[in-house]
């Protein structure tokens, strides 16, 4: 006779596991090489211990026992650097302080707080974010805000869904995007937790989708003027009290369409005056990659213009105080003026001119240095498109300064 329990089937005192639609009849108790090549899936060995297979191939021991009348899943860390001689000990502690009464969740090994969570993820994550990045004061700042009130002090083996959804509802229909980001985050942290066998679901992840409403506030995106009405509003900028680097740069970014954090970090090396083209390195471009940016004869003569207030960094345009301007700098500049837009709006006046003016898709988006994601097209972005590109922004120039 057989007894279906959770996702295996007991048969005669034999485990028997559905994997890759075989009946596999594990042993009685685990040994050292089937735990050293076992595939995907989870098996049991005693006093609660149980292996857990991912199909990445990674392996993490849990304990399922029963902690004041509720059954808890409890972390004993990976494998292979715990062995199964380790997970089995430990196991067997835990049951026995269980069926004394008390709680292996509070002993030394248990699962960190979701605070002390995130510091482990914002380490691995720190290595892959640029020099300069605000990734992870972005990080801290949302999770601080959103999440740390309810789940900062939690141990990450104790987050549900529930939790989750709790966090993320209040803003959901109101902060959409930064909802998707918090949520993004938890999620992060809990795989973390996952991988490192202190739990082994991640409370983040799509049960939460189908519990949130859908509909709600939309995605908001960043403002941007009509494209006949930039040419005004450079003039606005060049007629402004603000100082000469300030506006000279705020007028290079709307004649290449770069993006603020790419302007404000330029530098002279960077650009080849007999060639004019100013080349981005792929440390300082969003998508990692170099991107060239032919210069109409108007942005070459900015960046002249600029050479006269160089503080000797090598900056273009470097800030007042010394170094590089911050975001903020340029965004009060436009503010200042009576500009409904942001900086970064330009980006979308050029390409909304491009589809008005008739500029290949291709062409434009090679402009804006976005990624293209069908690899012919990338090709053919990358061999046929700068000298097309080089007409493009000569055309721009021209509609808003008419002197090229």
């Amino acid at each position: 006779m057989c007894i279906a329990s959770w996702d295996v089937t007991w048969c005669g005192g034999d485990p028997v596991f559905p994997l890759d639609e075989r009946r596999i009849t594990l042993p009685k108790r685990l040994t050292a090489a089937f735990v050293r090549h076992a595939k995907p899936g989870r098996y049991y060995d005693e006093h609660g211990l149980m292996l857990r297979v991912l199909p990445t191939g990674t392996k993490q021991w849990i304990w399922r026992g029963t902690v004041g009348g509720r059954r808890v899943d409890m972390g004993l860390g990976g494998y292979p650097y715990t062995s199964l001689a380790e997970a089995r000990e430990k196991a067997f502690e835990n049951r026995k302080l269980a069926r004394a009464g008390g709680d292996p969740r509070a002993s030394k090994s248990a699962a960190p707080t979701f605070e002390d969570a995130l510091e482990e993820v914002l380490a691995i994550q720190r290595p892959s974010w640029r020099p300069g990045s605000k990734s992870e004061a972005q990080w801290r700042a949302s999770l601080r805000t959103y999440a740390f009130p309810r789940l900062g002090r939690m141990r990450v083996d104790e987050v549900t869904t529930a939790d989750v959804l709790a966090v993320l509802a209040p803003i959901w229909s109101t902060k959409r995007e930064t909802a998707r980001r918090v949520r993004q985050r938890i999620g992060a942290v809990m795989k973390w937790a996952v991988a490192n066998g202190f739990r082994e679901t991640n409370p983040a992840g799509d049960a939460i989708a189908a519990a949130l409403p859908q509909g709600g506030a939309p995605r908001k995106h960043f403002r941007a003027l009509p494209h006949a009405e930039v040419a005004a509003a450079l003039e606005k900028v060049r007629e402004s009290s603000a100082g000469v680097a300030v506006k000279l740069a705020i007028e290079f970014l709307v004649l290449t369409a770069a993006r603020s954090g790419e302007v404000r970090g330029a530098r002279w090396d960077e650009i080849d005056d007999e060639a004019a083209t100013w080349t981005i390195p792929a440390e300082r471009t969003k998508s990692g990659r170099k991107h060239r940016v032919p210069l109409s004869g108007r942005a070459l003569a900015v960046a002249r213009a600029a050479d006269g207030v160089g503080d000797g960094s090598g900056l273009v345009f470097p800030s007042p105080a010394g170094g590089v301007m911050s975001s903020s700098t340029l965004a009060k500049v436009v503010r200042d003026v009576g500009l409904d837009c942001v900086p970064h709006g330009f980006r979308t006046s050029f390409r909304m001119w491009c589809g008005d003016a008739g500029v290949d898709r291709e062409v434009a988006e090679a402009a804006l240095a976005h990624v293209v994601r069908n690899k012919v097209e990338a090709a053919y972005a990358r061999g046929t498109l700068f000298e097309r590109r080089r007409e493009v922004m000569k055309a721009w120039s021209q509609y808003l300064t008419g002197d090229e």
